[in-house]
């Protein structure tokens, strides 16, 4: 049995603080096949974002092909700033295979803890 959503957790450290992600798997009432993630690739965090001290949310909607490979991003909302890494990243996924092509939403969060 699958699971709508997926909640994980993933860090990376970085000479100037702590990066932490926090990617959430959205279940949306009208389109979401709750396909297994297989592969997952983290996003980079965009020097600019992080002198900026810009952290938040991207929305993506990813449609899937019955292979599992990504086959279309769309970005949903999210900074400008974020949403190429989050769309970069995203491509990279592999999910579960399924008959037919699905579509997913995908939230990725981005923030920055600095240590110092």
């Amino acid at each position: 049995m699958s699971r709508p959503w997926a909640p994980w957790l993933l860090s990376l450290s970085l000479v100037a603080g702590v990066l932490v992600f926090v990617p959430v798997l959205a279940h949306p009432e009208d389109h979401s096949s709750g396909r297994e993630i297989k592969v997952r690739v983290v996003p980079t965090y965009p020097d600019i974002a992080r002198r900026m001290q810009l952290n938040g949310k991207v929305r993506l909607e990813v449609t899937i092909a019955p292979d599992g490979r990504v086959k279309h991003v769309r970005p949903l909302g999210g900074h400008p700033v974020l949403v190429n890494s989050a769309v970069d990243a995203v491509k990279g996924w592999r999910f579960a295979t399924a008959p037919s092509e699905t579509t997913e939403t995908v939230e990725i969060e981005f923030k920055e803890s600095n240590s110092n």
